[in-house]
């Protein structure tokens, strides 16, 4: 086996800052298809869940991404209206995002048929209480997530030492809020 192998390598990234709902917080895992990442891919298809549907990342109807990106939403989905939007904008925007990582070297182009990645999506339900959905912010903001998970995913980030050296000064943003009284 050569040191090359990327057996399996897990990253997440939280990018917000756009219109209500549209904040995208990724979990991504991605590895070689010909070791524990294949099982995991496989499993993942073929054992469907309802409210979890588990699909593949697609630019468009017939045309999947490489590498083979699979989708698995993080929250129920129940609502048509939530369906189209996680199953258009975002899934676009995922697939783009992994091209983004290819383009940038991040995933070896010639790693691209031989590589699988598992992205847990959170798309926020409340989008649904937006009247009129900026689609363009809602695609950029889980494109740019998409690829900064896989991104600290192949770069290890952050990094052991770093952890270590922040692990004091870094307090869970909703254990704050809960400190003060806030939740």
């Amino acid at each position: 086996m050569s040191d090359d192998r990327i057996i399996m390598r897990v990253g997440e990234a939280l990018v917000a800052g756009g219109p209500p709902g549209t904040a995208a917080e990724p979990e991504v895992a991605i590895g070689e298809m010909n070791g524990p990442m294949g099982t995991a891919f496989a499993n993942l298809l073929g054992d469907q869940v309802k409210g979890h549907t588990r699909v593949l990342a697609i630019m468009n109807t017939d045309i999947m991404v490489r590498p083979a990106t699979l989708m698995v939403s993080k929250v129920t989905v129940k609502d048509p209206r939530y369906t189209n939007i996680l199953m258009g904008t975002v899934q676009g925007a995922i697939a783009n995002g992994v091209l983004d990582a290819v383009r940038s070297g991040d995933i070896p182009k010639e790693k691209a048929n031989d590589l699988g990645i598992i992205v847990s999506v959170w798309l926020s339900p409340a989008i649904l209480e937006q009247e009129k959905i900026d689609h363009k912010a809602l695609f950029d903001i889980h494109r740019e997530a998409t690829f900064k998970a896989i991104q600290k995913a192949l770069r290890n980030e952050p990094s052991i030492d770093w952890l270590l050296e922040n692990q004091e000064k870094i307090v869970h943003k909703y254990y704050q809020m809960g400190l003060d009284n806030k939740i």
